[in-house]
């Protein structure tokens, strides 16, 4: 029974003054409104003549809108009224957009659309839990309902990094051109490959000349370098408990998958092999470089729902991995927290046997929160107790960040928004230089 036939029995209450015994006004008013209640729910279309499916979006990047539909396919002889409720998970931000919504109307034999807009709020595979659909007999009195456990068909909208960094991939890509020499110049003395000679200008560095062509050309030649071509760049990405600490809105992990996927884009553009690991103790994603025109859709695809894990980062596994899978001199990006318990204990150890076989970056994330309490003056003993842990925690930064470069690993250490464009930077860097 719905609240419209309590009300009607409220009503009827009012008119027990009139009946000669009050048991007898009961009984008859009782018995009239379970008879209509009965006869308006035998008159409700029942959910099962009802069908239901799906259309709309699959996927969807971080901070856009994706809708996704519920079709609604009235097989009886009667009109169906009613109410719809599409549930979802409460961050895929999913809301009804169709007038009268929830309520709806479908006529006998015909089919609508209910439209739901989707605006999640977090990264990964977003799934409809159910679908209810209440049916409505024609006075309001009764109800019949059908709950779908899950929906019919299943349906999941995956939602993909919001890969913002992208804006700057136009301007890193005319800085590649500038390295490579198929825009200004030929990177006069950079490189590792031989691209050709000409004539010496000032500026030029000495140790480019080539004597024993000068000599027969009577004229000072030096030689010119491009960067190679067909490196192999492995980003790595730390999905353990440190990657879980959020930075701002996001986890630290959101920033590093930007990080990684603006450098993969400049690096499969410059011609260099990329690979992808994701591993905390145990390997999560394993993606091995393809063609150019899918590496990024790829990787975007894989990077959508990992998530990070609140266990300890197995290096030992980490390094076995990239030994095991990179035979070639390799540029090893490592995305994880520049802390000394995490890496101190796990990373410094194996770290000889992967820098000796590999250039090894480490990119990290800095969390503006230390800065900021390192600016202020204390006005409690709490806030000096602060203050003196910010310190603390800076001095410990530095000290990995100097055992890091004592093994010549490069460091960046880069605010959340600032991350994905240092790495490429540094990327460039190296590769300008020859040192890739």
């Amino acid at each position: 029974m719905t609240p419209r036939a309590a009300a009607l029995l409220g009503a009827g209450a009012l008119t027990l003054p009139l009946w000669p015994a009050p048991w007898l006004g009961v009984l008859v008013m009782s018995g009239v409104v379970l008879a209509l209640t009965v006869l308006d729910w035998r008159l409700a279309v029942p959910p099962d003549a009802v069908e239901a499916s799906r259309d709309g979006d699959r996927a969807v990047r971080l901070g856009d809108t994706a809708t996704v539909s519920v079709w609604l396919h009235n097989t009886s002889g009667r009109p169906l009224r009613g109410l719809v409720r599409d549930a979802w998970v409460p961050s895929a931000g999913a809301r009804f957009d169709f007038p009268g919504a929830p309520k709806v109307r479908v006529e006998p034999g015909a089919r609508v659309e209910l439209p739901s807009r989707l605006t999640p709020t977090r990264r990964g595979d977003r799934p409809a839990l159910r679908l209810t659909l209440r049916s409505y007999g024609p006075l309001g009195l009764a109800f019949r309902q059908r709950r779908e456990r899950p929906p019919t068909p299943p349906w999941t909208l995956r939602v993909l990094p919001r890969f913002e960094s992208r804006r700057h991939l136009p301007e890193k890509l005319a800085r590649l051109r500038v390295i490579d020499g198929t825009e200004v110049a030929r990177g006069r003395g950079q490189g590792t490959e031989f691209d050709t000679l000409r004539e010496y200008v000032i500026g030029d560095d000495v140790r480019s000349v080539d004597w024993r062509a000068s000599a027969r050309r009577a004229d000072v030649l030096v030689r010119t370098w491009r960067p190679e071509r067909d490196r192999r760049v492995v980003c790595v990405l730390d999905t353990g408990r440190t990657s879980a600490v959020r930075v701002g809105d996001e986890p630290r992990l959101d920033a590093a998958i930007d990080a990684a996927l603006l450098l993969a884009a400049l690096a499969a553009r410059a011609g260099d092999r990329v690979d992808l690991l994701a591993v905390d103790d145990a390997v999560r994603v394993a993606l091995t470089g393809g063609a150019q025109s899918t590496l990024l859709a790829r990787m975007v695809d894989v990077l959508a729902p990992l998530q990070p894990t609140l266990v300890e980062t197995d290096f030992e596994l980490v390094a076995g991995e990239i030994l095991r899978r990179e035979r070639r001199r390799s540029v090893v990006v490592l995305f994880t927290a520049l802390e000394p318990g995490a890496l101190g204990e796990g990373l410094l150890p194996v770290l000889p046997r992967l820098a000796t076989r590999h250039r090894v970056i480490v990119a990290s994330v800095h969390d503006p929160v230390l800065t900021d309490l390192t600016t202020r003056s204390p006005e409690t003993v709490q806030d000096a107790y602060a203050t003196a842990a910010a310190w603390r925690a800076l001095g410990d930064r530095d000290r990995v960040r100097a055992a890091l470069a004592r093994h010549g690993v490069t460091v960046v250490d880069a605010p959340a928004d600032r991350l994905a464009p240092m790495v490429t930077d540094t990327y460039l860097r190296l590769k300008a230089l020859g040192q890739l």
